[in-house]
């Protein structure tokens, strides 16, 4: 997966947006020292700015990592502590590694970590959720929009992360296929169909799914590999 803006871009949105704390600083740092994929700065900042307008409260992350966009996310809740964020992650060195910078950040009282499955650990909470946000294996978007968007009020938001880049490479792959099967490649034809897996084919699904539900209002919006945001309408 690549970032869809031109890097003069994405440094030119990264300026005029807030500067990162230390502590996501440091968080940036890491990601790149270890090849972490993450959601960056400027993404990061839009989920917080989205959080604020919404007035959110709650939060739920489907997949958290070691909680790069939960400490986005953290800063929008209340200030009188009273907000709540949920992460999920199935990597427990991951999940306690977000846990310590949260805590870094002094949001550890507002966190909730949840070590296991992000779908089955979404159907067992009662909502409301605010804002929530998808960022887990792509085979498991449209289960985990199923599970939780029940639970989102009308004013609420859905963020999908990864939403134009696996969707281009899926484009892309399948033109590229129909063009092998005419030319009768049958060796190119395998290799593409191994490359358009269960990942990319997953965004599509997911946008298909959230596009379709007359109760949200989903645009996408370039900026990292491109999010999708599903506002409930009703």
């Amino acid at each position: 997966m690549v970032d869809v803006l031109a890097d003069e871009i994405s440094r030119f949105v990264r300026a005029v947006g807030p500067e990162p704390d230390e502590t996501l600083a440091e968080m940036d740092r890491f990601a790149e020292e270890q090849g972490f994929p993450h959601v960056g700065p400027e993404v990061g900042a839009f989920l917080r700015f989205v959080s604020r307008l919404s007035d959110a409260e709650r939060i739920f992350e489907f997949g958290s990592g070691y909680g790069y966009s939960a400490y986005w996310f953290a800063d929008a809740l209340p200030a009188d502590g009273s907000g709540e964020i949920v992460l999920t992650e199935v990597d427990e060195d991951e999940l306690e590694q977000a846990r310590e910078y949260m805590a870094a950040g002094g949001y550890d009282s507002l966190a909730r970590y949840e070590l296991g499955d992000a779908v089955e650990t979404a159907e067992r909470y009662d909502g409301p959720f605010d804002v929530v946000l998808i960022d887990i294996q792509k085979h498991q978007y449209e289960d985990a929009f199923e599970a939780i968007r029940s639970k989102v009020p009308v004013g609420g938001v859905i963020v999908a992360d990864n939403a134009i880049s696996a969707s281009v490479i899926e484009f892309e792959n399948l033109l590229d296929m129909v063009e092998a099967t005419q030319a009768g490649d049958d060796a190119a034809r395998r290799v593409i169909e191994a490359e358009s897996n269960e990942h990319t084919r997953g965004i599509a699904d997911y946008l298909d799914r959230v596009s379709a539900d007359p109760a949200f209002e989903t645009v996408v919006i370039p900026l990292g590999e491109g999010i999708a945001m599903s506002y409930r309408v009703e």
